[in-house]
Formats: structure tokens, C-alpha cells, sequence
């Protein structure tokens, strides 16, 4: 259950692009990214599951709390690496995208209120 083996994303241009939508915002324009980078976003939040359903069975077998909030806090590692992946290929793809298509300042205030949303 350690999240130090998840290494950062990278986004291949050249592979086939899918639609996805980001939930309840809804961008000026579709969102498309490859599918390796869908591909490693969804395996690494598919590892996080798998960390989560790890810390309820030592919640459930009285594990010692300081090593839970250990897992915890990998948890809280992995899923803020996650969010950086998913930001920087807004900032590379969605925001360049939205540049070159003249709709950038709709894509920059929803990208603001998504971070004041996300931040603390």
C-alpha cells in the first residue's frame, strides 16, 4: 500500500484522442486527450481504490491509528499527484486548445472556479 512507485504522466500527441466530459463543468469546447494518458489517470486512480479498500480492512481489523493515517496520508500523496497529471494536461491541451480557438477566457474562469473548488 505505498503510492511512491506512481511516476508522473506524460501525454503522447501522437496517439488517438477519445471525448470525456469533467462533470459538472462544462468547457467551450470537448475535451479530448489520448487514450494512454486516460489509460495511466484511470490506473492510477484504479491503485488509489485498491489503497482506499486497504486502509477500511485495517480500520476494520483495529489497526494502530498512527498507521493508518500513515496510509492516509499516501492516499492524500497519490491522489494530489493524480490532480497534478490532470491539471498540467488541461494547461498543455484544453487551454492551449481554447487559445488557438479564440475561447480563452471562458476556459480560464472555469478553470478558476474548478481550482477554488479544489483548493483548501
Amino acid at each position: 500500500m505505498n503510492g511512491s512507485n506512481l511516476s508522473s504522466s506524460e501525454h503522447d500527441a501522437d496517439h488517438e484522442h477519445t471525448d470525456h466530459s469533467h462533470g459538472q463543468i462544462h468547457s467551450a469546447h470537448p475535451h479530448v486527450h489520448s487514450e494512454e494518458s486516460l489509460r495511466k489517470i484511470v490506473n492510477r486512480l484504479s491503485r488509489i481504490e485498491g489503497h482506499i479498500r486497504g486502509i477500511k480492512t485495517m480500520v476494520q481489523q483495529s489497526s494502530p491509528c498512527p498507521d493508518v493515517l500513515l496510509q492516509i496520508a499516501a492516499v492524500r500523496g497519490a491522489l494530489d499527484r493524480v490532480a497534478r497529471i490532470v491539471l498540467d494536461e488541461h494547461l498543455t491541451e484544453c487551454i492551449a486548445r481554447a487559445t488557438k480557438e479564440g475561447n480563452i477566457e471562458v476556459e480560464i474562469a472555469q478553470l478558476k472556479a474548478a481550482l477554488d473548488r479544489f483548493l483548501p
